[in-house]
């Protein structure tokens, strides 16, 4: 079940989700052009090394001088390949539009990096001694889809659904779609090169964020053309 749209109008441009799809893309262009050496060292330089943020391992001397800390924020934006890059764009583009919309620019940029953050901890706690490096959006995506589940349970969502020759669009509640695939991380947690924790974290973190980051009641919204994502 791959969504392909939603059925949910926004009002204006989302300007912030279109300029973090841009720039996650430049980062994945700017790694393709490094040697394969220089491309592993800029992924543990800017991913989030559990055992390096957390002091149980040193840092080495050429990762030294970038603040670990900054890693859960710039891990964000690294991606480990063509197809881990599109699909997180997928469902950033479907979903994030409208979360940008209800909250605005400014305040959606918070909410989103801020998910970011809290998912990338929720990985490192669990597995605080880990050597291998974590990138990708996908724990500030899931923040955004926990906030989507909470605010548009009815939307409808177009998905995909593809069985070996069966090929089907069909339109199904993003209660069910947005529920399915957190079951999928629950059930997938503990597989191996998966951060599953940062994923069902930042849905959680999402649930609970998105009530402190909602506008106060009667503010009007942004005006606009209506378009459909």
């Amino acid at each position: 079940m791959i969504p392909i749209r939603d059925e949910n109008p926004i009002q204006g441009t989302p300007y912030v989700t279109l300029g973090i799809i841009a720039l996650n893309v430049l980062v994945y262009l700017y790694q393709l052009v490094l040697p394969a050496q220089q491309e592993l060292v800029f992924v543990y330089q800017y991913g989030v090394v559990p055992a390096l943020l957390t002091g149980s391992v040193a840092v080495p001397e050429p990762l030294a001088w970038f603040p670990q800390p900054l890693t859960l924020v710039t891990s964000v934006f690294l991606h480990g390949g063509f197809f881990h890059l599109a699909g997180n764009m997928l469902y950033l583009w479907i979903f994030g539009n409208n979360i940008e919309d209800r909250l605005g620019p400014a305040r959606f940029v918070v909410f989103y990096l801020l998910g970011g953050v809290l998912a990338s901890l929720a990985h490192v706690l669990a597995g605080p001694d880990s050597q291998l490096p974590m990138i990708g959006a996908s724990g500030a995506i899931a923040t955004v889809l926990g906030a989507y589940f909470l605010l548009y349970p009815r939307a409808n969502v177009v998905v995909l659904i593809w069985f070996f020759f069966f090929v089907q669009l069909i339109r199904v509640p993003a209660v069910i779609v947005l529920g399915v695939w957190f079951l999928f991380q629950v059930l997938g947690s503990g597989g191996p090169g998966v951060a599953w924790m940062a994923h069902i974290g930042g849905f959680v973190v999402g649930l609970v964020l998105i009530r402190f980051f909602l506008p106060p009641p009667g503010r009007p919204r942004r005006r606009g053309p209506r378009i459909v994502s």
